[in-house]
């Protein structure tokens, strides 16, 4: 369980509300408790008070007897009585040493206190009760050590309950969340997997009327809405390519004729050739734009079969050998003897070296080297472009493979550069499941690997 997850925090949310809920509630039962057992021996009290009251009234004449006093034994030990001159009626040996209350204290009502006599704690109930006139002090008390002895063994039970209880309220919590988070972890697996090559792929709709339920239904209506707007894109650019190839062509037709002719003069030759040198890039262009358009509609994906890879690199190095002599650099060629087979396109993956090899070529300067090598390890066939040109920032390199990407826009365009080629060589490696890395750094040259499956 991560920290920084909803599940987490809600179960963290939620123990430290059960567990204040917990303190809160122990506490309010505790003093509860403990009011309910002084209330019923404060009761106990008044009735022990009040059987003492009826006796001294049934014995008022004879309270002076030795007989009558023992038969106060009856109303337990811990008791005394004291008559208005000031003359012990009745003293229990447990109270003696007691201190007698204020007359003003028990003017009114009788008067409850905890005391401590002799290192033995007592709940002690003094009042004055009047028999015909005459007025007696009576205390009454009750032992609490045992009471107290109790509620702690209580709370010495309970209280290594407390942390169980909370792990298991927590535990508990934390199944709930993640149940009751479930719905949104699948509606996030299923929104990651939607990308611009499955924009019709729908999220399930729970029918439960609730808040995902609502979010289910907005995220479809936001993704078809996306899928509109991008299958519009993707129509234009593939008509807009489309139709401009034929009006290229015508264009290019015409001024190679024009070429033919002979010429007016020098300066009107060599504009000729500048225009068809714009067209052939901008008809390359186009191209590109195309296969990009047709890409991302899920069209011109390549055939699958059975490509000897070495043969394919080879005649990608047979074309890029014509671009390398033309820059005055050195391209070698390290091919195993033997045939490594590939399942893919033949003209695709013939392609996809010859993106690498254009642009190892010319972003390395005049006498500088590249180098194709193919080879297998740990169950991949992994074909290797290197140079020795210019290298690539480490701020750039992220980018390299986006669409449209140069890394001097200045430069790119002088050599022809239009930021697609990379692009359309990552889609051909991951069309055939595989896939195209670059380690590089400036003034050092790069290194592009391309990692496929075996055959």
């Amino acid at each position: 369980m991560k920290l920084g997850s909803i599940g987490a925090r809600l179960t963290i949310w939620y123990a430290l509300a059960f567990a204040t809920s917990l303190a809160v509630l122990g506490v309010a039962m505790w003093f509860a408790v403990q009011q309910g057992i002084y209330h019923a021996i404060d009761e106990s009290l008044r009735d022990r008070a009040e059987g003492i009251r009826i006796f001294i009234e049934d014995h008022k004449t004879r309270l002076s007897r030795d007989e009558v006093k023992e038969e106060f034994r009856a109303h337990g030990d811990l008791f005394q009585v004291l008559d208005e001159q000031g003359h012990w009626i009745h003293q229990a040996d447990g109270l003696q040493g007691l201190g007698l209350p204020s007359a003003r204290q028990l003017d009114l009502d009788p008067q409850f206190e905890g005391v401590t006599l002799n290192g033995v704690p007592l709940r002690l109930l003094s009042a004055y009760i009047d028999v015909d006139g005459r007025v007696y002090t009576v205390q009454v008390a009750a032992p609490l050590r045992e009471l107290q002895q109790g509620l702690r063994d209580a709370l010495w039970l309970l209280a290594p309950m407390v942390p169980l209880v909370l792990l298991l309220a927590s535990a508990g919590g934390y199944w709930i969340s993640r149940r009751a988070l479930a719905p949104v972890d699948e509606i996030a697996r299923t929104a990651r997997s939607i990308s611009a090559d499955n924009l019709s792929k729908r999220l399930a709709v729970p029918a439960s009327g609730d808040e995902l339920q609502r979010l289910s239904e907005t995220l479809n209506e936001m993704i078809a809405r996306l899928e509109s707007a991008f299958s519009k894109i993707v129509r234009f650019t593939a008509d807009a390519s489309h139709e401009l190839r034929t009006p290229l062509a015508v264009m290019r037709m015409t001024a190679e004729v024009a070429l033919r002719a002979p010429p007016a003069d020098e300066e009107h030759r060599e504009a000729l050739e500048q225009i068809i040198a714009e067209i052939q890039r901008t008809a390359h262009l186009v191209d590109n734009l195309l296969l990009i358009a047709n890409a991302d509609a899920g069209h011109g994906r390549p055939n699958a079969a059975r490509v000897n890879l070495t043969d394919a690199v080879a005649e990608a190095c047979t074309e890029g050998a014509a671009l390398a002599r033309a820059k005055g650099v050195v391209l070698q060629a390290r091919l195993p003897e033997e045939p490594i087979w590939v399942l893919g396109d033949v003209h695709a993956l013939r392609r996809l070296f010859l993106i690498l090899l254009d642009n190892a070529v010319k972003y390395t300067p005049a006498g500088g080297r590249c180098e194709v090598r193919i080879g297998e390890c740990d169950g991949f066939v992994i074909g290797t472009v290197s140079d020795t040109g210019i290298g690539i920032a480490s701020e750039d390199l992220p980018h390299i493979f986006d669409r449209f990407y140069r890394v001097d826009r200045a430069r790119s365009r002088a050599l022809g550069g239009t930021g697609l080629g990379l692009a359309i060589g990552r889609w051909i490696a991951e069309t055939h499941e595989g896939s195209i890395t670059v380690e590089s750094a400036l003034d050092r040259g790069s290194v592009f690997e391309v990692r496929l499956r075996p055959a």
